[in-house]
């Protein structure tokens, strides 16, 4: 199965974040067997090349990737679409409407208002445009994520949006617009997050979490609470934690008796 069928069937999916530069990060990880790589334009500096360079490195290992677009930025979401990415992931979604005019910038007429030329997309006309104009833009997956009180109160009426594949949880910032940054499994907003779940859930469509945590009670907490997909973990978290660990291991054995 494709990460497109994975996504529809609503069976668990599991990622990580691409948040640094080099392409050889995603070449590595991408050989991991992680079903999707979370590649991140909100909250780091890649730019689109870079994330083209990272598209292509995935794409020798045969993985898939997700973006995550700047807000409300239409001129690159269509850049990214224009790469080919199996997934893109609309960040601080309001409300239904909002969630609405992202989608449709994901959509050719008659469904939405995407603008014609793709390219990395099409493989530079080795597949068929006119095809993919059709029904071929459609396997995109396309998540939004619900990141705000707003956005969980309205969650069933975002669930209805047709071609949104899914949500994903945004844990830390929906504590932060309920006035509990980083309080994230507070009751109010385990009771927002769990609101939104139920609605996709309902809707048949999956719901996510995006985690750098790298607990496995964590994780489990979040799959309880009916999450499928969940991204975990990042490039330079992996380095930080290897790198400490190795770091500190070196000089308990160099400071031991009888060392040299």
């Amino acid at each position: 199965m494709n990460i497109k069928e994975k996504i529809t069937a609503g069976l668990p999916v599991c990622g990580m974040h691409i948040n640094l530069s080099d392409p050889c990060v995603t070449e590595i990880a991408a050989s991991l067997g992680f079903d999707f790589l979370w590649i991140d334009m909100e909250h780091t500096t890649l730019s689109c090349e870079q994330v083209h360079m990272h598209l292509l490195a995935a794409r020798s290992a045969g993985t898939a990737v997700f973006v995550r677009v700047p807000a409300d930025d239409f001129t690159i979401t269509k850049r990214v679409l224009e790469m080919g990415p199996e997934g893109i992931i609309f960040p601080m979604v309001r409300n239904a409407e909002h969630a609405a005019r992202l989608i449709a910038y994901t959509l050719y007429p008659p469904f939405g208002n995407r603008g014609c030329g793709p390219k990395g997309a099409v493989r530079y006309g080795i597949d068929d445009e006119k095809k993919y104009y059709g029904e071929g833009h459609l396997n995109l997956c396309r998540f939004v994520q619900i990141e705000l009180k707003e956005a969980a109160l309205d969650a069933e009426r975002i669930a209805a949006i047709p071609y949104l594949d899914g949500c994903v949880l945004g844990m830390h910032d929906l504590s932060g617009s309920i006035g509990r940054l980083g309080d994230i499994f507070c009751e109010e907003n385990v009771r927002l997050a769990s609101l939104a779940v139920r609605a996709f859930r309902n809707a048949g469509k999956t719901t996510g979490i995006s985690t750098f945590s790298t607990d496995p009670e964590i994780w489990k907490r979040y799959r309880d609470m009916g999450m499928n997909m969940i991204s975990a973990g990042a490039d330079y978290d992996f380095i930080l934690q290897s790198a400490r660990k190795t770091v500190e291991t070196l000089k308990a054995v160099q400071h031991t008796d009888g060392a040299a």
